[in-house]
């Protein structure tokens, strides 16, 4: 099942991502009559993205082993970097150099952000409910299951943010 949203929802990114490049098809002027957006909170959550894989895998490894106290403390790893990628988040929609009605552009740049941002908070909330599951009990084997199946969902977090980041930090500097 977890497979198969990826999958739907790794389409819904390319498609949004080909309406980009479509778009930008339409006018010699990119972004049109807009800077691009600021790199500086797009690299951190970027280079936290890539940094939490390593908790990520810990956890991963940790609960398909069943290893109750590791499991704890990689979901209450992920959950606090959860947190720090959402405050990065909010800085990053704030430094685009535009709003969501100022043109095409803007739309979809909001929209790619906003997608996945979605995704971000789903993953962070699904991640603080195990954490606090794993806390207040009871366990059963399904719930190590549920956080291994956890981790491989923020792995599709974390590989659809590098196509977006690119599309929306480097393409305009570059295309």
């Amino acid at each position: 099942g977890t497979i198969g949203m990826m999958a739907i929802e790794g389409t819904m990114f390319a498609i949004v991502i080909a309406s980009y490049f479509y778009l930008r098809t339409r006018t010699s002027d990119w972004p049109p009559g807009l800077m691009p957006p600021a790199l500086r909170y797009g690299l951190l959550n970027t280079a936290w993205f890539l940094i939490s894989v390593v908790p990520n895998q810990w956890t991963k490894s940790a609960a398909e082993k069943g290893h109750l106290q590791r499991t704890r403390i990689g979901l209450l790893i992920m959950t606090a970097m959860g947190v720090v990628n959402i405050v990065f988040r909010g800085f990053e929609f704030s430094w685009l150099n535009c709003q969501w009605d100022a043109n095409a552009y803007a739309s979809i740049v909001w929209i790619l952000l906003g997608l996945h941002t979605v995704h971000l908070l789903t993953d962070w909330f699904d991640t603080a409910v195990l954490t606090t599951l794993f806390f207040t009990g009871p366990l059963d084997g399904k719930r190590y299951m549920d956080a291994s199946e956890n981790a491989d969902y923020w792995y599709f977090v974390v590989l659809t943010w590098l196509p977006l980041w690119f599309v929306i930090y480097i393409a305009p500097r570059v295309l």
